[in-house]
């Protein structure tokens, strides 16, 4: 099996979803070890925006391709070919201004791709052509923002990754929060103790 890893803090040491991911990771190797980790790092490594010439591109056959359309597209067409060879994804996330860091956002506009990873259908709705994928998504956090409470209202985090990797198709998406890392030291341990159990049982039973 083939498993997509992707880190998307600009941090480095510091940075707690990292931290969380590789702890995942280094426990999924020991107990997958003819599995192959594709990683890429999107938090170090830009993933250029979209601009003009890949919307031209992206909107036009193939065949009519200019030099200059063939290179705007070309990127892209290696991301979502990386994204659709894999079956499972795990995913650093942290938070900011209650949404998904910008490397993160470019990353996910070039791999929304009609016709390669998703269609629009007769009703003008959309239909996945990413199927039996399984997604882990762990996310840091300086607050909380349980379902139900007035503070779930600026989560724009799970939200937004559950509806547009939910348009492809994956929808099988599990996340694991630590919360509360901007709360004092003991409501920061106590969400870190809470996220690492929860990605060793994961790995147990993902």
């Amino acid at each position: 099996m083939r498993l997509l890893y992707l880190d998307t803090s600009p941090r480095a040491e510091r940075s707690i979803s990292r931290r969380l991911t590789q702890s995942f990771i280094s426990s999924w190797k020991n107990n997958h070890t003819d599995d192959i980790v594709v990683y890429r790092d999107l938090g170090h490594v830009t993933v250029p925006g979209v601009e003009e010439s890949w919307i031209a591109a992206a909107f036009s056959p193939p065949e009519t391709y200019t030099p200059a359309l063939t290179e705007a597209i070309q990127l892209s067409n290696d991301l979502v070919k990386e994204f659709l060879s894999c079956e499972r994804y795990v995913i650093g996330v942290p938070m900011y201004n209650f949404g998904i860091p910008s490397g993160f956002k470019a990353y996910i506009d070039q791999i929304v791709r009609v016709n390669q990873t998703f269609t629009v259908n007769s009703q003008g709705g959309y239909d996945g052509l990413v199927f039996n994928r399984k997604m882990l998504v762990i996310t840091a956090r300086g607050g909380s923002y349980p379902a139900g409470t007035p503070y779930a209202q600026f989560d724009f985090q799970e939200p937004y990754i559950r509806a547009i990797f939910g348009m492809m198709g994956v929808t099988d998406i599990t996340f694991i929060h630590a919360d509360n890392l901007s709360m004092g030291d003991e409501a920061r341990q106590q969400s870190l103790t809470k996220a690492q159990a929860a990605i060793e049982q994961t790995v147990k039973t993902w």
